[in-house]
């Protein structure tokens, strides 16, 4: 297997008009990736888009998990977080397949975490103003007003909590109780971020400009902002209760 202290995790479910692209996207980069691909028993074929090309120029640094449906994002992530730490990698990226994120930027977020000395570094799309392109209006206002209520109701200063753009250090995902990462959808990131800060973990915000799809459909839900809404209330509830574990433990 080719070596690399990286590994990109992108979840997937009908997205084979974006895969290959992204995956290629990813590894034309200077700075050598591995990728994790989390697929959802997509019915357009987009698992074996991925196969064949693991089967090709990509092997040994291209990867897939197959589910057998929707589970979520949330669980989704956390299977392919602790694929990764079983399988040794010191940096652990999120990230979607869309090109909403672009892979240009992922050799910044390994910046921050490897050079500067963060623990995670996010993708913000709010740290230096407001990135985000092609997204209607009410949306944007919704996604900025949404991270603006987070921070008031946790106390935590990322000012792009729902931010799926992430890079994790190994030890962040090794401290945090995994399984008690209750969250799927919106509220996973949103308990991610407020978990690592909890515990004492170094969190850098990288400003990226954030693209709407331009191929495939949306997953985004009513039910996805509903659970981050009430979630984040919760999350409050648990910062007061909960005894989080210490870096180093």
């Amino acid at each position: 297997m080719n070596k690399s202290d990286s590994i990109v995790i992108i979840p997937t479910y009908n997205e084979k008009e974006n895969i290959e692209k992204i995956i290629r996207a990813v590894f034309g980069l200077e700075k050598q990736f591995h990728i994790l691909v989390i697929d959802d028993g997509s019915p357009d074929g987009t698992a074996q888009i991925v196969k064949e090309l693991m089967a090709g120029a990509f092997q040994g640094r291209l990867f897939i998990l197959e589910r057998s449906g929707k589970l979520g994002l949330g669980t989704a992530y956390i299977a392919g977080f602790k694929w990764a730490l079983e399988h040794d990698y010191e940096y652990v990226f999120e990230m979607d397949a869309d090109f909403s994120h672009d892979p240009n930027d992922l050799p910044r977020l390994y910046a921050a975490c490897h050079d500067e000395g963060y623990d995670v570094s996010v993708g913000s799309r709010y740290v230096s103003g407001v990135n985000v392109v092609n997204w209607p209006m009410g949306r944007v206002l919704m996604s900025y007003y949404a991270s603006a209520y987070v921070r008031l109701i946790t106390g935590i200063k990322v000012r792009d909590t729902t931010a799926g753009f992430v890079c994790y250090r190994r030890q962040v995902l090794q401290t945090i109780e995994l399984d008690k990462i209750r969250f799927k959808g919106y509220a996973f990131q949103i308990e991610m971020k407020f978990t690592a800060v909890k515990i004492g973990f170094k969190v850098k915000e990288v400003p990226v400009i954030f693209v709407n799809r331009r191929e495939g459909t949306s997953k985004m839900s009513g039910g996805i902002f509903s659970e981050a809404f009430f979630g984040v209330m919760r999350l409050r509830w648990d910062g007061w209760t909960r005894k989080y574990p210490k870096v180093g433990s």
